[in-house]
C-alpha cells in the first residue's frame, strides 16, 4: 500500500481504505507537514503519512496532544506550508481554543483538519458529531460519502483553504475511514507545496477586529458552495418527496429508494459541503417538497439548518429525521433504519427479508486483551482497596484502561469524565478528605496520557497536596489505537530514534514522590498498594509492564502456559468463578464438562500472571526466553 500511496500513476484503478484515501489525497496535494494525536476510527492516516514523509519530502509527527498538532499545523501555514491536522471527534473539541482563534486570523499556507466521528461509539466514550464545531468557529466543512470522494476532497479543501484563507474542516465518518472502494488516482506534484518566508507584515493574530473578515469569507464559502460538484441531485424535477442526505447516509438512501421501487417520486438531494450552507442550491428543491426526510451521523445537523432555511422563506414543509423520531435520536444508520424511514415517508412496503436487528445475537463485551498488564493492576487494586476500613474512590481515564469500569476490570472505577480529566477529579475529591470525606482517592492515566493532557494536572494535584493516589499505567506504547509512539517511546511518526523521556524522572522533578511497580509481581505490588493507600499526601505509583501484544513479539521462544488437571481441584477452591468471570483473561476458561480449569493456547499469550494467582498451584508456565 506504500506504492499506492507514492506512484505517480493517475488514472489506476486502486482498492483503498477511507484512511488510505485521505493518505493519497494529501499526497496528491503536495502537503508539507502533517500532525495528529491517534485516535480511531482515523489512526492509519499518520501512520502511513509517516511512514511515506521521507520519500515525499514533508515532515510528520504524533503530536504530544491535539492542541500542539493543530497550532504546529498553523506555524506550517504561516511559511505558506499545506499543513494536515488528523483528529477525531473528542480531539476536535480538545482544540476548541486554538481553532476559534485561527477561524478569527485566517491562514496563509492551506490548513485542513481531518476529523473523524464515531457514530454508535464503537472505538469512543461518546458519539459526539464535530459538525458543531465547523459552525460554531465559522469554517468551511466538507463531508465525503465514499473513498473516491474522500481522496478527492482533500486537495479540493486545500485550494478551498488558500483562496478563501480559512481552515477547512474534511469530515469523516467510521464506516468511511474504515470501508473500502476503488480509487482512481490522480498524478502527484514534483514537490512540495512551496514554502516562503515569513514576511515582516504577515500577520496571523487573533483580535476583535478580525470576526468581520472572517464573516465575509464565511459568504464567500457559501457562494462556492452552491456551484460545487460535491453537491447533486437525482430523481423527479419537482419531487414532492424529498431525501437530503451527507455522508454515508447518500448510499443508503439510495438503495433504499431502488430497493423501494420509489425512484420515479422520490428526489435524493446529497450534499458534501454542509457549512455554510449552500441555501441557493437548495432552496429550489425545497419550495417543491411538501416532506423531507434527513439522512446524517449523528445529531440533527442538517435538519435544524434546513428548518431555518425553510422558516426564513416562509415554506410549510413537514422535516423528518433524527429530531422527530423517523430515524433513531442516538447512533449510526444502517441500512435497515434507513429502508424503514422512507417506507413510511413513501408508504411503500418493506421487501421481505430478515433483518439484522431480529438476529439472536450474543453480547460480546469489550475486555482487554490476553495477558493485557492492565488487568492485573485492577485486580490487585480491587483486592486492596477491599482491605480498607472505607473503601476508596477510583477515578478513571481514556485509554485501554477505560474497560476497567465493566467486568473485565472488576468494575474498577467510579467515575470517567474525559481524556486528562481523572487526576483533576481526584484532586477535587482528595482536598475534601481533609474536610470529612473518609474515603481513599485513587486514580489512573496510562503513559500516552501522562504527556497528552496530565502533566497539568499532577502539576496542580502536587502543588496543592492533595490527599491522592496516582497510578501511572506504563505499558510503553499508545495501545489503544494502534501503538503509535510517544514521548516515552522514543520514536517519532518518521521512524526516527530519539532519547525517550522518563516519567518518573519527570514526576520526581515536579516533585511528586514516585514508586514503581510490577503487576506481574503480584504479591509485592499488592503489599505496594495497600501501603500507599494509607500514606497522605500526593503520591505516585508507576505500574511498569509491556503490552503483552509487544512483548510477544520480542520473545526469542514461545511461552507454553497449562494447567495440570491433577492438582486442579474446580470448584473447590473457588477458581470456577475466579478463571472463567473474576480474573477474566481471553486465554483463561473454563471446562465445564468435566469442571476444571482449562488455557485457550490460541488466546494465551504467555504472560504467566495466572499462574502466579491460581489459588490452586494448577496453572504451569513453561519457555518465554526474552529477546
Amino acid at each position: 500500500m506504500e506504492w499506492t500511496m507514492t506512484a505517480n500513476a493517475p488514472g489506476q484503478v486502486c482498492l483503498m481504505q477511507g484512511n488510505e484515501a485521505i493518505v493519497r489525497g494529501a499526497v496528491e496535494a503536495g502537503i508539507n507537514f502533517a500532525a495528529s494525536y491517534p485516535g480511531s476510527p482515523s489512526s492509519q492516516i499518520l501512520g502511513m503519512l509517516g511512514k511515506i514523509a521521507g520519500e515525499r519530502n514533508f515532515y510528520a509527527e504524533w503530536s504530544t496532544n491535539e492542541v500542539c498538532a493543530l497550532q504546529a499545523c498553523i506555524g506550517a501555514s504561516l511559511a505558506n506550508g499545506r499543513a494536515l491536522c488528523v483528529v477525531k471527534q473528542n480531539g476536535l473539541l480538545c482544540t476548541a481554543d486554538a481553532l476559534h482563534c485561527a477561524a478569527q486570523h485566517g491562514v496563509k499556507g492551506g490548513l485542513v483538519i481531518v476529523t473523524s466521528d464515531d457514530p454508535s461509539a464503537h472505538s469512543s466514550t461518546n458519539e459526539f458529531d464535530s459538525r458543531w464545531q465547523a459552525m460554531s468557529a465559522g469554517v468551511a466543512l466538507l463531508e465525503p460519502t465514499a473513498m473516491q470522494e474522500a481522496k478527492d476532497m482533500v486537495p479540493y479543501a486545500f485550494d478551498l483553504s488558500e483562496k478563501t484563507g480559512q481552515i477547512v474542516i474534511l469530515r469523516l465518518t467510521t464506516r468511511v475511514c474504515h470501508g473500502r472502494g476503488n480509487v482512481v488516482l490522480g498524478p502527484l506534484p514534483d514537490a512540495p507545496h512551496p514554502l516562503e518566508k515569513v514576511r515582516e507584515w504577515d500577520r496571523m493574530v487573533c483580535v476583535a477586529y478580525m470576526h468581520g473578515p472572517a464573516l465575509e469569507k464565511l459568504e464567500k464559502l457559501r457562494e462556492a458552495f452552491c456551484e460545487s460538484t460535491y453537491n447533486h441531485y437525482q430523481g423527479p424535477k419537482k419531487a414532492q418527496t424529498l431525501i437530503v442526505a451527507g455522508g454515508t447516509g447518500r448510499l443508503y438512501g439510495q438503495e433504499a429508494v431502488e430497493r423501494l421501487g420509489v425512484e420515479d417520486r422520490v428526489g435524493l438531494l446529497s450534499l458534501g459541503t454542509l457549512w455554510p450552507l449552500p441555501e441557493d442550491f437548495i432552496l429550489p428543491y425545497l419550495r417543491n417538497a411538501g416532506e423531507v426526510l434527513i439522512l446524517e451521523e449523528v445529531d440533527p445537523f442538517l435538519e435544524q439548518a434546513l428548518e431555518a432555511l425553510a422558516g426564513k422563506h416562509g415554506l410549510q414543509i413537514i422535516f423528518r429525521g433524527r429530531s422527530d423520531g423517523a430515524l433513531p435520536k442516538i447512533g449510526e444508520l444502517d441500512p435497515d433504519n434507513v429502508e424503514k424511514a422512507i417506507s413510511i415517508l413513501t408508504d411503500a412496503p418493506l421487501p421481505e427479508k430478515q433483518s439484522s436487528a431480529n438476529l439472536d445475537l450474543p453480547v460480546r463485551e469489550m475486555t482487554f486483551c490476553a495477558g493485557c498488564p492492565h488487568r492485573a493492576t485492577f485486580f490487585l487494586l480491587k483486592k486492596a482497596l477491599r482491605q480498607e476500613k472505607n473503601p476508596g474512590v477510583v477515578v478513571g481515564d481514556i485509554g485501554c484502561y477505560f474497560m476497567a469500569g465493566q467486568s473485565a476490570g472488576q468494575y474498577g472505577f467510579q467515575v470517567c469524565n474525559c481524556m486528562g480529566s481523572g487526576v483533576n477529579i481526584a484532586e477535587g475529591l482528595g482536598q475534601l478528605t481533609n474536610y470529612g470525606l473518609e474515603q481513599k482517592v485513587v486514580t489512573m492515566c496510562g503513559d500516552s496520557t501522562f504527556f497528552h493532557t496530565i502533566l497539568p494536572g499532577i502539576v496542580n494535584a502536587t502543588y496543592q497536596n492533595a490527599n491522592m493516589l496516582m497510578i501511572v499505567l506504563d505499558n510503553s506504547a499508545t495501545a489503544m489505537t494502534g501503538f503509535q509512539p510517544h514521548p516515552g517511546t522514543g520514536l517519532t511518526a518518521m521512524g526516527d530514534s530519539v532519547p525517550a523521556m522518563n516519567i518518573q524522572r519527570i514526576l520526581e522533578a515536579i516533585g511528586c514522590k514516585v514508586e514503581v511497580a510490577d503487576p506481574f509481581q503480584p504479591a509485592e505490588t499488592e503489599q505496594v498498594l495497600c501501603r500507599l493507600l494509607k500514606k497522605s499526601g500526593m503520591n505516585v505509583l508507576i505500574m511498569r509492564q509491556p503490552c503483552a501484544t509487544l512483548k510477544a513479539k520480542e520473545r526469542k521462544k514461545p511461552v507454553k502456559v497449562w494447567v495440570d488437571q491433577s492438582k486442579c481441584i474446580g470448584d473447590g477452591c473457588g477458581c470456577d468463578k475466579y478463571c472463567s468471570r473474576v480474573w477474566g483473561c481471553p486465554g483463561n476458561t473454563w471446562d465445564f464438562t468435566n469442571n476444571k480449569a482449562r488455557i485457550d493456547p490460541v488466546t494465551c499469550v504467555g504472560c504467566g500472571v495466572c499462574a502466579k494467582l491460581c489459588p490452586g498451584g494448577a496453572i504451569q508456565v513453561e519457555g518465554g526466553e526474552e529477546a
